[in-house]
C-alpha cells in the first residue's frame, strides 16, 4: 500500500515529519513496533488555528479537524522509521482533548483521526484507542495524539504465473 498515494487520493497531503518541541525524538522503533511521540495539529510548524479549550474556545468540529492533522503528523513521523518494502499498521491511538469541564465528547472529536486512519490504511487502520479530556496541552493545542504502529511487509498481489505486481 502506498500511503502517500492514498493520502493524496483523499485530497490531503502528508506533511514532513514535525520537529520536536523539546528534548525527544518524533518516533522510535524497536523490532517491528514504532512508537510516535505526541503530535499536535501542526501545519508546517503552525498550530494557531487549532488552539484553546473545546468547545468554549474551539468548536468540536474544528477540534475534529485538528485530530485528523495530528494523525497525519503521526503517520509522517512513523514513516521515518520504515525500511524498504514496509508499510504501517496502526495498533493504538492515545488522544487528548483540551476540554471544558462540562465537555464529554472527546471520543467524537477523536473519531476524525480514527476514521481517517481507516481511510488511509484500510483494515490496517483499525486500532485500539484511548480518548481523554485534559485541562491543558502543550502550546495551548486543542488536541494531541500519540500512536503506536507495527511495521508490516507491503502487500504484494499475485496476478498469474511470473507476473507479480505491487499492491
Amino acid at each position: 500500500m502506498d500511503i502517500v498515494k492514498k493520502v493524496s487520493e483523499l485530497g490531503l497531503a502528508l506533511p514532513q515529519c514535525p520537529a520536536p518541541l523539546a528534548a525527544y525524538v518524533p518516533a522510535v522503533r524497536f523490532g517491528d513496533t514504532i512508537v510516535v511521540s505526541g503530535q499536535l495539529p501542526s501545519v508546517k510548524g503552525d498550530f494557531s488555528a487549532y488552539t484553546g479549550t473545546v468547545p468554549n474556545e474551539l468548536p468540536a468540529e474544528k477540534a475534529t479537524e485538528a485530530a485528523r492533522i495530528c494523525l497525519l503528523n503521526n503517520i509522517a513521523a512513523a514513516m521515518t522509521q520504515l525500511q524498504q518494502g514496509e508499510s504501517l499498521k496502526l495498533v493504538q491511538m492515545q488522544g487528548f482533548v483540551q476540554s471544558a469541564a462540562d465537555f464529554h465528547e472527546q471520543p467524537a472529536v477523536l473519531n476524525g483521526a480514527s476514521e481517517l486512519a481507516v481511510q488511509i490504511l484500510g483494515e490496517n487502520g483499525k486500532h485500539a484507542r484511548t480518548a481523554v479530556g485534559v485541562s491543558a496541552l502543550p502550546k495551548n493545542a486543542a488536541v494531541e495524539i500519540s500512536c503506536t504502529f507495527q511495521a508490516i511487509p507491503e502487500e504484494v498481489q499475485f496476478t498469474g504465473r511470473m507476473n507479480w505486481i505491487e499492491g
